[in-house]
């Protein structure tokens, strides 16, 4: 299987003298096109690092990364903003969405950089992927009119826009209701069924199991990987129980 992502002894540091420290010391991490993929552990233990550095969002110290075969280290400021923009799709715990635009111009916006012209058939992608996941209703609503689930739901359609080789998501769960929270999931679950590569980070035992590798991390380190079956919408409660067995057995 192609490897979309090779991490080689990546290093990221901060601070400076004797109050430096390696948030990554020298972590190594492949993904696979069309992988599910969680990162979990304690907070400081280096996740969202992991996800900035293996996304060209922080440059690294030491170690280098390759994305669909190109090393980021060698690529520049613009061509790392194409990459992200067309290669990559990105969901936060908190979408950052800009309050002057309704929910269907949000969506857009990133996409219209490169295609100006064609306003009409980017709208009519929009509305497709806001069907999909079932806020169609909601696209002349600006952000004050709409639930944290339904932002988030908004969140994903605009990460999928330009069809992304992979979705990053930095606790995209971590600020809704249970129910929402499954709601989410399953949006990421169908666009991984579809091909598309996911890795999320998350401190939710609920949202790692319904991944199919789970990288557990401390101080700066991968320290374990558990290894899951496609999930088929049964025995949560068995893959959950897997996730907490190994978190207690390592101890995070």
């Amino acid at each position: 299987m192609k490897k979309i992502i090779i991490g080689d002894q990546i290093v990221k540091s901060f601070g400076a003298g004797d109050e430096q420290r390696n948030v990554l010391d020298e972590v190594s991490v492949e993904i696979n096109e069309g992988e599910f993929v969680a990162v979990m552990g304690p907070s400081g233990s280096g996740k969202s690092t992991l996800l900035f550095a293996l996304s060209g969002m922080d440059k690294v110290d030491g170690g280098k990364v390759v994305f669909d075969g190109g090393e980021l280290s060698a690529t520049s400021e613009n061509e790392l903003s194409d990459i992200r923009r067309t290669k990559m799709g990105f969901v936060f715990q908190q979408p950052t969405m800009l309050k002057n635009l309704n929910i269907l111009d949000n969506i857009i916006l990133p996409s219209m950089r490169d295609n100006r012209k064609n306003v009409e058939k980017i709208s009519e992608k929009a509305r497709a992927l806001m069907k999909r996941v079932g806020i169609e209703e909601l696209e002349k609503r600006d952000m004050t009119q709409v639930s944290g689930g339904q932002l988030q739901r908004a969140g994903i359609c605009r990460s999928l826009m330009n069809s992304p080789k992979i979705i990053f998501g930095d606790e995209p769960t971590g600020a809704l209701n249970s129910k929402s929270a499954e709601k989410i999931m399953d949006i990421f679950s169908e666009i991984n069924a579809d091909g598309t590569a996911v890795m999320l980070v998350t401190h939710d035992a609920k949202v790692a199991a319904r991944t199919e590798r789970i990288m557990f991390m401390r101080d700066g380190k991968i320290v374990s990987e558990l290894k899951l079956s496609k999930f088929d919408g049964t025995d949560m409660d068995g893959r959950v129980e897997k996730v907490a067995a190994e978190m207690w057995e390592i101890g995070i």
